[in-house]
């Protein structure tokens, strides 16, 4: 090859691997100049100026107040205490602002599923949070793809989010958590054992592919499988929200997990959220100067519910391994996992997460539910009787 041509051919592929840095480090700047300006954009987002006035009581820098708090062992135990349930009333006007914020960065209608009409089985994804690797749309995978978005023209009054923390043991939340117009569950959590505490209706559970290998042993068996299949069938109808373009690692398991459906033909309305989603959520947060690294699951309910929920009510969210009257906590009510929530390891910012959504609590916005339920029915009867 002559020297001329060799000599363009490395100034070429040179050039291209700049390009490419240059564009990972241009997202890195733009969610760093994001930050930067939400101080001083944070109040016209949060509430435009028509409705300034009808939301003088609210205080809107709240979020960005709270990124400077850096206790992270013990932040809100004292706060979460203070929860006391008669003195919580649901205002409606912020409720509907950050509605209007969210919208400004996506739709949760629209990004809660990519829609059978944009892609075709063979077409290459590329991972969210692993962009230079990639899967292939499978058949299986393109048949449970939904034709239109699972949650178009939805709007529910109450919904409840129901998180997995050991917090909800003995609650006796489940009557209170069934009784909500719109349920949301997290990574395939059991509910028939535990449903005193948690309740059992799910109109919307979320199964991260992770969650086969942990809780169903990667299915290594037909006792297992079983047990997998009669997990999903007790779902009737809802929607199985599979985040199956996330990260690297988790292709199979979400390839058995429609085999299954498909074989069986669970009764399911599986939604695949866009590529777009994760990033977007953050960006909300991070424009309100909450610095997540990655939201949770539990997070990204949230965000996504404001959409299409009225009032929004949050059971087991609770990232500490002691409770507000110094009890031990498990890390999720149904299993004996140990977790570091402030690990630097960790993806999430958990106490951070939890912090603000007790400010939107304060404020009413959202409920957060960190007691027991049947304690919270006795005393709104007790001050009802006065």
């Amino acid at each position: 090859m002559p020297l001329v041509l060799r000599t363009l051919l490395f100034g070429f592929v040179t050039l291209l691997v700049v390009v490419l840095i240059i564009d990972d480090i241009a997202e890195v700047e733009e969610e760093t100049a994001n930050s930067r300006h939400s101080k001083k954009m944070n109040l016209q987002r949060l509430i435009p100026k028509p409705h300034r006035k009808a939301a003088a009581h609210v205080d809107p820098t709240s979020l960005a107040r709270l990124s400077t708090t850096r206790n992270h062992q013990h932040p809100s135990y004292n706060n979460s205490a203070r929860h006391s349930p008669n003195s919580w009333t649901f205002n409606k006007t912020l409720s509907n602002l950050i509605r209007k914020n969210i919208l400004r960065f996506f739709d949760p209608e629209r990004d809660i599923s990519i829609l059978k009409g944009t892609l075709k089985p063979g077409d290459i994804i590329h991972y969210v949070f692993d962009r230079h690797s990639t899967t292939n749309i499978s058949e299986n995978l393109y048949r449970l793809l939904p034709t239109v978005s699972p949650m178009k023209n939805q709007h529910h009054r109450r919904c409840a989010i129901v998180g997995n923390s050991g917090i909800l043991l003995n609650s006796s939340c489940g009557h209170e958590i069934d009784s909500h117009d719109f349920i949301i569950r997290c990574n395939l959590a059991p509910v028939e054992e535990y449903s005193r505490d948690v309740g059992w209706q799910t109109n919307l559970v979320t199964m991260n592919p992770s969650v086969v290998q942990r809780a169903f042993q990667d299915l290594v068996s037909e006792e297992w499988r079983a047990r997998f299949l009669r997990r999903l069938q007790s779902l009737s109808g809802s929607v199985l929200w599979i985040p199956a373009f996330m990260a690297k690692g988790g292709e199979e398991r979400v390839e058995w997990a429609l085999r299954l459906i498909l074989l069986h033909t669970v009764d399911v309305r599986t939604a695949f959220p866009s590529l777009r989603l994760l990033h977007a959520v953050r960006g909300y947060w991070l424009t309100n100067n909450v610095h997540i690294k990655r939201p949770t699951t539990g997070l990204l309910m949230y965000t996504m519910a404001t959409r299409f929920c009225e009032e929004i009510h949050l059971y087991g969210f609770w990232p500490f391994p002691l409770d507000p009257q110094g009890k031990p906590v498990k890390y999720h009510y149904y299993d004996a996992l140990k977790y570091e929530y402030t690990s630097s390891s960790s993806p999430h910012t958990m106490p951070l997460e939890f912090r603000t959504l007790s400010a939107l609590h304060r404020q009413g916005a959202l409920r957060l539910h960190t007691g027991q339920c049947d304690m919270e029915r006795r005393q709104q009867n007790e001050l009802q009787s006065k």
